[in-house]
């Protein structure tokens, strides 16, 4: 019976994380139809093709290069080998794709309306092939010793359960270099002071692509135990609670506006994916409460006060989420705080800031290179016409029907 149940819980395995897989993956969805109904209606096309543009890049670099640089394994190799343990190794490989491709369409959203394309995709296949996984290899790898310093230091290793850090804040603080390189979109920002109004083109999509994402990230968090045997229900009931959290604070103080109550599960999933396997219940719904306050309340400084344009406050909602989630977790992780223990404070501040700091190096390189040498920015008559028409010669809908 012994083999036989060896391989079962093989084919378990693969299934397992293959479902989280298929799950994330459905979460790049939610990313595009959160930016189709945050964009002006010019720029909808343009939204709904990077995601699935920046998504194959990202599989194709990721496959070559990525993955190894992270992992330090290759697929190289014959297809008899990459079968074994019923492919686990390559479902294992798409999970964690789904995982670095979050990173461009994170992106994506702070640069909307006025980014050239194919310049965007040359960043794209630099910061999965080698920015990301060289962050990922430290924090879920052991790749060049950080962990273990951090454990000298402080007691603990950096956590980071599902990528409050290694995703959001990396991915969130990428896209704040990119918009600051970028600049504001035309008129966004009048010489008088007057801040121009780009309302939403469509709450029903943005309302959609919030709730896809929100339900993949079940599959985002809960599947991140990467095997069968380690799946826990307190992971779930975690992201459910911080879920919810962000979406009652995003309402009462955005002031029953629809984006930003949509935005609000979204942060509070962003700040619990850290800690989601070790924190109470209670203590995760005050992680997403204090994600929402932060989305709302930084969102409304970056783009009025600061006059950061950043289209879908990517920065707030992951950069600086995520950023919060990776410190919550030495907080509401801990046994004082009805947690299951095992983290410090220290390794948590120490793996946050090298992860944010490592985050705006690359960023600053990688897109001040493109910047310099090809150029970020549409010009002035595409941003007008809308990337819609400029990149990809079509509307989202036409002006009128054809009567031929």
């Amino acid at each position: 019976m012994e083999p036989g149940i060896g391989a079962l819980k093989q084919g378990m395995d693969a299934l397992f994380i293959l479902l989280g897989a298929v799950m994330v993956l459905a979460m790049h969805a939610g990313f595009a139809f959160l930016e189709l109904g945050t964009v002006r209606r010019k720029n909808q096309v343009n939204a709904l093709v990077k995601i699935l543009v920046d998504f194959s890049v990202s599989t194709v670099v990721y496959f070559l290069v990525g993955y190894t640089v992270a992992y330090g394994s290759s697929f190289f190799v014959g297809a008899e080998q990459l079968a074994a343990k019923n492919g686990y190794e390559l479902v294992k490989f798409f999970f964690l794709l789904t995982f670095a491709a979050a990173i461009p369409a994170i992106v994506s959203g702070g640069i909307a309306e006025r980014a050239k394309f194919w310049p965007q995709l040359i960043a794209t296949a630099v910061i999965v092939g080698l920015v990301y996984p060289v962050f990922e290899g430290i924090a879920w790898n052991q790749q060049f010793g950080v962990q273990a310093w951090i454990r000298e230091r402080t007691g603990a290793e950096f956590h980071d359960f599902a990528g409050s850090v290694v995703v959001h804040a990396v991915g969130g603080w990428i896209a704040l270099t990119a918009v600051l390189l970028l600049g504001a979109r035309s008129n966004r920002y009048r010489k008088d002071g007057a801040v121009s109004a780009h309302p939403p083109s469509s709450i029903p999509f943005l309302a959609l692509g919030a709730w896809i994402l929100t339900i993949g990230w079940f599959g985002f968090n809960v599947m991140s135990a990467q095997t069968l045997d380690k799946i826990s229900g307190l992971v779930a009931v975690n992201s459910l609670m911080a879920m919810v959290g962000g979406t009652l604070v995003a309402l009462v103080l955005g002031k029953n506006d629809p984006g930003f109550l949509h935005n609000g599960p979204l942060a509070g999933l962003v700040a619990v994916c850290a800690g989601s396997d070790l924190m109470h219940p209670l203590g995760a719904l005050v992680v997403g409460c204090i994600a929402g306050a932060i989305f709302v309340v930084m969102f409304t400084l970056t783009q009025n006060r600061w006059k950061i344009d950043d289209v879908l406050g990517v920065w707030p909602l992951h950069g600086l989420c995520g950023t919060w989630g990776g410190v919550a977790a030495g907080l509401f992780g801990s046994q004082s705080l009805g947690g299951l223990g095992g983290v410090s404070l220290g390794a948590q501040l120490l793996g946050t800031a090298l992860g944010v700091a490592w985050a705006l190096v690359g960023g600053f390189v990688v897109y001040g290179v493109l910047k310099a040498s090809v150029g970020l920015r549409m010009s002035q008559e595409e941003e007008f016409d809308g990337a819609d028409l400029s990149t990809h010669k079509i509307s989202a809908s036409p002006d009128r029907e054809s009567n031929w």
